[in-house]
């Protein structure tokens, strides 16, 4: 497969309508696993040419919608299975267009393999699947749209953003999640939960970018690097890493993974209180081999 040309941001400044709200990180968040923006919304600064030029040496897979299709131009990009027609679309973002993921609870159409979500994965693409021994940078911007904050009382879920998904039905190796008013780093069988943004409320209908460095390994010696850039920062920031762990842990046989990103709302439903409606838009998921680097 032809590597894309590396996508340049070029969103617009958005706006902020949330004040921020403390913070109560507490409990697991369960999964149940098979497991951009429009005009005048905001993306990280654009990068310049030289540096463009570094990135596009190294990076294996770069999926930015440029075209505006669901598969970003790529015939192997698996799309939604949820039938509804706006589970998934694409959608002007800038000078090109990011893909937007919807779930609506209760509604069979917003559901895939039985459960709540609508992701995009690159299972059946080479570049974004994943086998010991590689040692992986995955990055990829987030916005959540018109995203309705938790107040004391709502009932708690975790909504999946982005995961390193081990294939043959097995748990993720790791996910990010929107969980309470954060932005969490959760590997499940590890049980690693760590706050990677404590407060994205100031970040709703704002591109927020999140880095995972990983080397995939099926002894402890593997490790995770997690780091974000948010609205007005000019870098990447380090959060956290976990060294000396067993990053490759399937449950069940398999020989690989790969990543995939959307929206899984897992254990949510009407009954249970949950917002009933989510939207999630995302652009700019690269994949980019460190041994080369």
């Amino acid at each position: 497969m032809t590597v894309k040309p590396v996508h340049r941001n070029r969103k617009k400044n958005g706006s902020a309508t949330r004040v921020p709200l403390a913070l109560a990180l507490a409990g697991t968040l369960t999964v149940v696993c098979l497991a951009v923006a429009e005009a005048g919304e905001t993306s990280p600064k654009r990068e310049t040419a030289k540096s463009r030029t570094a990135r596009a040496a190294a990076d294996l897979l770069n999926v930015n919608y440029q075209d505006g299709s669901l598969n970003s131009g790529i015939p192997e990009l698996t799309t939604t299975h949820a039938t509804a027609k706006d589970a998934s679309y694409t959608l002007p973002s800038g000078d090109d267009h990011a893909v937007a993921h919807k779930v609506t609870l209760g509604d069979p159409a917003y559901e895939s393999d039985g459960a709540p979500r609508s992701e995009s994965a690159a299972n059946k693409v080479p570049e974004g699947v994943f086998h010991v021994g590689d040692m992986r940078r995955y990055e990829f911007s987030v916005l959540l749209k018109d995203w309705e904050s938790f107040d004391p009382g709502d009932p708690v879920g975790g909504d999946i953003l982005f995961q390193g998904k081990h294939a043959g039905g097995n748990f993720p190796s790791f996910f990010l999640a929107a969980k309470r008013n954060a932005i969490v780093f959760r590997s499940p069988k590890l049980q690693f939960q760590d706050a990677i943004v404590e407060d994205f409320t100031p970040y709703i209908n704002k591109w927020m970018t999140f880095r995972v460095d990983v080397r995939w390994t099926d002894d402890a010696t593997g490790f995770y690097k997690i780091s974000s850039k948010l609205p007005g920062e000019s870098g990447f920031t380090l959060r956290k890493t976990h060294e000396n762990v067993q990053t490759f842990h399937p449950e069940n046989p398999t020989e690989f993974g790969y990543i995939k990103w959307g929206l899984y709302r897992p254990d949510q439903s009407i009954e249970g209180g949950f917002v009933p409606t989510r939207v999630v838009h995302h652009d700019n998921i690269r994949v980019t081999d460190l041994a080369t680097e």
